[in-house]
């Protein structure tokens, strides 16, 4: 897959069949993740895998929005040092979601869907993942071959994308 097909028609997928992800498809879509971009090349990052199924029921129960996560072949938990400097958490964040795209990209063309779920439920994640106290835990991926395989063809995202026309200016904002 050519690298801008896999930007245009990349999207979440949260039914997952029960195929297990093969091993070298999983190696992939992590060494993607930590191959992402960083600021200074700090590679705030570090990469819980998790395929067990009862951890993955678990992992679904850490926000709001995490269920797809207890069907997945395999949940990716992205952890980070905690900060509390603002512009070191937007810095730590930025890196954090490129090295997330990287990954989901990376599944995407090896026919392997994903989708991205905040945690909201920090205690319950340490308590599954058990990292340490300097590190926190805000994006768990779910990844699997999509139930239905339609979802991995065109079209885009329900109710269309904004054209690029609207979005893009040149030299300044209303020029």
């Amino acid at each position: 897959m050519e690298t801008w097909d896999a930007i245009r028609t990349r999207r979440n997928v949260r039914s997952f069949d029960d195929r297990p992800v093969r091993d070298e498809h999983l190696d992939r879509i992590v060494a993607a993740a930590a191959l992402a971009p960083s600021s200074m090349n700090e590679q705030r990052w570090a990469f819980v895998v998790c395929r067990d199924r009862e951890r993955l029921t678990e992992l679904a129960r850490v926000g709001a929005y995490t269920d797809h996560v207890a069907g997945a072949a395999v949940a990716i938990a992205f952890l980070t040092p905690k900060a509390d400097d603002v512009a070191e958490r937007e810095s730590i964040a930025f890196d954090l979601g490129q090295a997330v795209e990287n990954a989901m990209l990376a599944a995407w063309e090896l026919g392997i869907g994903s989708c991205h779920g905040s945690v909201y439920d920090e205690p319950r994640i340490r308590g599954l993942l058990d990292y340490p106290l300097e590190m926190t835990c805000d994006l768990v991926v779910s990844f699997g071959y999509p139930e239905d395989p339609a979802s991995l063809a065109p079209p885009g995202s329900r109710g269309g994308r904004r054209a690029v026309g609207e979005l893009r200016h040149e030299e300044r904002f209303g020029g």
